[in-house]
């Protein structure tokens, strides 16, 4: 058992460090307090090969698989959970093309990823469809040639202003209320095709500059060839989102290292009673349970990320995968809680990063499946005995 990154990984490891400190951290509060999407961000991001991270380097991509895309996302996400979110969105969408995707669907669609020259959304949420995917209404009738005609719309989708395709899924059973398995299809649908439109931008509370919205479906046709996979592909998009467990774990950890490294530099020279912060015994022990949650998050992380790079993200490693994303996560929404309060009225400032990390760690618990939503997994394979210690 090795617990030692790989001398290409470190190497990634400290080129994202060092993009992070010196391109993204003097942005981040910007970032936030404009809402604009940082496209001199997205080109830093591109022009150093990370945009490339998990797609294979048969399509344009560097290969360095979820492992590589965490560390990355690990060290941007110090700053900012904006710029993190710009690179999960990298593997968000493509993951299913690259799990059940043709060789035509994956050259046309990841290549463009890899290079910058496209970018790419995610639908599977609709508002009465959000831990309840079978509850989702979108509808592809077949044209009777191959091709499908798809009405609906999907909503909270990140990215979907700058995304210039998309993976959408939707009901293909004759009955949209089916809520069998075999009824949802996943497929890949262009923005410059007739009938598809983004709607409304939704005002968040955090993780600002990546807008987040509606995607609108109105009689949009999808030829047979963007099919990703079979039709009747539950299956495919819960192997797509517990694949990406790690990488929404990623995002958890870095924004609570950065969050508690804050923090520890104001406490350290904050003069109180003759002493600083740092020097009283409560603040040096909440110090001390943050950072021991942080390293068993990030083993826990790592860990899941080997995983999914193994192809290790069916059924019976999903307890595994979820533990990863829940607890990570969830540290980072403590982490960003206490940092704050370290800085007492000046964390609330907005002069200070703790009131962005701490708006920003909430998205983390929610998106890509609940911590609740994650609980229920991690019951569910004790009690089927697929994480079990005997």
């Amino acid at each position: 058992m090795n617990f030692e990154l790989s001398d290409e990984l470190s190497e990634l490891q400290a080129t994202c460090r060092r993009i992070a400190q010196d391109k993204i951290k003097p942005r981040a509060q910007e970032i936030d307090d404009t809402g604009e999407y940082p496209q001199d961000i997205f080109e830093i991001l591109r022009d150093a090969g990370l945009l490339s991270l998990c797609i294979p380097t048969e399509y344009g991509g560097s290969g360095a698989g979820i492992m590589g895309l965490t560390l990355a996302i690990e060290e941007v996400a110090k700053y900012s959970n904006t710029v993190a979110l710009m690179l999960l969105l990298t593997r968000l969408p493509t993951g299913p093309v690259m799990i059940a995707g043709s060789e035509e669907q994956k050259h046309k669609y990841l290549t463009g990823i890899a290079d910058g020259s496209l970018r790419a959304a995610f639908g599977l949420s609709e508002p009465q469809a959000g831990s309840d995917v079978m509850g989702m209404r979108t509808k592809a009738v077949s044209d009777g040639d191959g091709g499908w005609i798809l009405n609906g719309t999907k909503c909270w989708m990140s990215g979907v202003q700058q995304a210039d395709w998309f993976t959408v899924f939707a009901k293909t059973s004759e009955d949209v209320t089916a809520r069998k398995h075999d009824s949802i299809t996943a497929f890949i649908v262009e923005r410059s095709w007739d009938g598809v439109e983004t709607g409304s931008v939704d005002r968040k509370m955090g993780v600002r500059g990546v807008d987040t919205g509606e995607l609108l479906l109105n009689d949009v046709r999808v030829p047979a060839e963007n099919v990703i996979g079979e039709v009747g592909g539950f299956r495919l998009a819960m192997m797509g989102l517990n694949s990406m467990r790690p990488i929404v774990a990623a995002r958890g950890i870095g924004l609570a290292e950065g969050a508690l490294m804050y923090a520890t530099e104001y406490i350290k020279q904050r003069e109180m009673f003759t002493k600083t912060a740092a020097d009283f015994q409560g603040l040096q022990w909440e110090v001390a349970k943050l950072a021991t949650k942080i390293e068993a998050a990030r083993l826990l992380t790592y860990r899941s990320a080997v995983y999914a790079d193994e192809g290790k993200f069916t059924k019976e490693w999903v307890p595994f995968l979820s533990m990863a994303k829940y607890y990570a996560t969830e540290v980072a929404v403590e982490a960003s809680n206490i940092s704050l309060q370290l800085l007492g009225a000046a964390g609330y400032m907005k002069d200070h990063m703790t009131e962005l990390y701490y708006r920003d760690a909430k998205q983390l618990t929610i998106v890509e499946g609940t911590s609740q939503v994650q609980l229920g997994l991690i019951a569910r394979g004790v009690l089927d005995h697929d994480l079990w210690w005997d």
